[in-house]
């Protein structure tokens, strides 16, 4: 399958994609994990899952990561790169490398893993809550803007999960790109580009008592006919794609921070382009709530 076919499968009914190359960290506490990351951890109830940033000392954004509360003051973290246990320090056991890490995704993710756990557990998993089955964690979350639930297995258990969804589409990397591009989430290195803060990432709610100057900020553009005049306002392209579900190209961009959805801008290139609100699809994002079984 093309990156293209495989976007779209995704989109109407399931794709897998191998995210086993993300890092993971436990930490035993909170103490050197509290003031690592964004998020106020006592909020986070034991079976929860976190979206939080991972911030440099003045404040910029080093990368975006996910925290799971386990339980008996056991946290895990998963970020987008091995590495970052530098970052951590001495702190953090690394567990990276240690697990298989499998997103399935898709409107119809929830009926292909009732097949493995049932048609109740399923129900019963809400979004970004992770349960425990046999020697497998399952959360509910994904970077497609789809329903999703990300699986983590030992490495001795990833050929046995696989063959349960052999019928399942493999998806790459570029399908993952082009979907978390109409989704509106970032990535680190485009993104996440160790400048920004979390205000110029429309991310500022994931830290909360903050407070961020933004002398730029995050836009989605879409691409128009013919050259931008160098008088408008420039946007710099951090990601961009021909949108298979949109049929048009788009991009993420750091524009003006008093730019608004409708202005015109000059894109890399000259490229004339329209901003938009983010994200292009889905925009109440709805479909990563939806019920799982219908």
């Amino acid at each position: 399958m093309s990156a293209r076919d495989e976007h779209l499968a995704t989109r109407q009914t399931a794709g897998l994609f191998d995210f086993s190359f993300m890092g993971s960290y436990e930490f035993h506490g909170t103490t050197e994990l509290e003031p690592r990351q964004s998020r106020r951890l006592a909020e986070i109830e034991p079976g929860r899952i976190a979206y939080t940033l991972l911030l440099n000392d003045d404040g910029s954004v080093f990368n975006d990561a996910t925290v799971w509360n386990m339980g008996d003051d056991r946290w895990w973290v998963f970020s987008g790169r091995p590495s970052d246990v530098l970052w951590f320090g001495g702190a953090v056991r690394d567990r990276s490398g240690e697990h298989a890490i499998l997103a399935l995704q898709g409107p119809q993710s929830g009926r292909i893993l009732a097949r493995l756990i049932g048609a109740d557990a399923v129900r019963a998993l809400r979004y970004f809550h992770f349960r425990q089955h046999d020697r497998m964690l399952i959360g509910r979350l994904g970077y497609s803007g789809e329903l999703g639930y990300e699986l983590i297995v030992p490495r001795a258990d990833e050929a046995k999960l696989r063959a349960l969804f052999s019928d399942v589409p493999t998806c790459s990397f570029p399908a993952a790109n082009s979907l978390r591009i109409e989704a509106g989430y970032v990535l680190f290195d485009r993104e996440i580009d160790g400048r920004a803060n979390p205000r110029e990432l429309g991310l500022e709610r994931l830290a909360p008592g903050r407070k961020f100057e933004a002398t730029r900020k995050l836009v989605g553009l879409e691409f128009e006919e013919g050259h931008a005049s160098s008088e408008l306002p420039a946007a710099r392209v951090t990601s961009q794609c021909d949108s298979p579900t949109l049929k048009k190209g788009i991009a993420l961009a750091f524009g003006p921070a008093d730019v608004r959805p409708g202005d015109f801008v000059r894109a890399d290139n000259d490229y004339l382009a329209r901003v938009t609100a983010l994200p292009f699809y889905d925009p109440e994002r709805r479909r990563p709530r939806a019920t799982p079984l219908v």
